[in-house]
């Protein structure tokens, strides 16, 4: 009798042992399950990269390209990079087991197989994964930057387009994280309080890339979230959480630099009587009287707005 909750999920079974495949593939069919199948490395790969299957249950010792390389081959691509991957094998040795893990699998099943033992972490890490889907989804409909990574690690399972093209510009291709201020960064949350949690700042030339963990409590992700801060950001928010003009949030922006009304106007290209008009403008419009009172007002509304 087919299970109603599995009726739309489709698993790719990959094994190089017809008996294994046709194993799987008639209890998977019976329980509601959509199945594909391959008997070889690359076959499985240009499956998932053609049918996005939700889950794949993997062989990991097959000639030629074993599951290891499988696995660690969909993990390099972004298309197929949060597809759960759980390792079929009869090797239950650490090393092996590590292994699994280590080139990006999320579970594992010891052969023989018990068809309602797999269905079972089906169910479990399929349910898992469209979790992850809907909250990348929502992050991406409100443009939001935010990554999740495997927990402990600097995997990334998913990202948000934002996200995406922050951390290519933060860490262009050729300087990976290994090693990186990034990945200490990840090594160092979980040995710390939430209290004691700093953020990770990354400079870049006049910006700066600042990543927050917001929730790695998860035993499936954690969640981290990203906001780049330049000076065109600063002055543009300054604008919009003032109702300032262009220029009033450039002066205001340069005025919390520390800057003069004399280098403001070399900066801008005006002089300090007109940058002086702007600041007054302001003053009126913060409620204050001074720059320093301007300056303290409006870093602590810029710390409080969410990107």
């Amino acid at each position: 009798m087919k299970d109603e909750q599995n009726a739309s999920g489709l698993v790719l079974v990959v094994d190089d042992f017809p008996d294994t495949l046709a194993l799987l593939h008639d209890a998977l069919i019976e329980s509601g399950f959509s199945v594909l199948v391959a008997n070889n490395g690359p076959s499985a790969l240009k499956i998932c990269n053609e049918a996005k299957p939700d889950v794949v249950l993997l062989d990991a010792v097959m000639p030629d390209m074993d599951g290891f390389e499988v696995c660690k081959a969909l993990k390099a691509e972004p298309e197929t990079r949060g597809i759960p991957v759980i390792f079929m094998t009869g090797l239950t040795e650490p090393e092996h087991v590590v292994a699994g893990f280590n080139a990006g699998g999320i579970d594992y099943v010891t052969k023989p197989l018990i068809p309602v033992e797999v269905i079972a972490r089906l169910n479990t890490h399929m349910k898992t994964s469209r979790l992850m889907s809907h909250t990348q989804g929502a992050f991406d409909a409100f443009g939001q930057a935010a990554l999740a990574l495997l927990p402990g690690t600097d995997r990334i399972i998913w990202q948000t387009a934002l996200a995406k093209k922050l951390m290519q510009d933060y860490f262009p291709e050729g300087h990976s994280y290994d090693g990186s201020k990034f990945s200490e960064w990840i090594a160092e949350l979980e040995q710390k309080q939430p209290k004691q949690r700093s953020s990770l700042v990354i400079e870049k030339n006049a910006s700066k890339l600042v990543l927050t963990a917001a929730d790695i409590q998860s035993d499936e992700q954690w969640l981290i979230l990203l906001q780049e801060e330049s000076e065109k950001a600063q002055i543009e928010k300054l604008r919009a959480t003032f109702n300032l003009t262009k220029r009033e949030s450039e002066v205001l922006h340069w005025v919390i630099m520390g800057k003069t009304d004399k280098t403001i106007a070399q900066i801008l290209g005006s002089s300090p009587r007109t940058v002086n008009k702007h600041l007054e403008h302001v003053y009126i419009k913060l409620g204050v009287e001074t720059r320093t009172a301007a300056a303290s007002i409006a870093i602590n509304k810029l710390q409080s707005v969410p990107a």
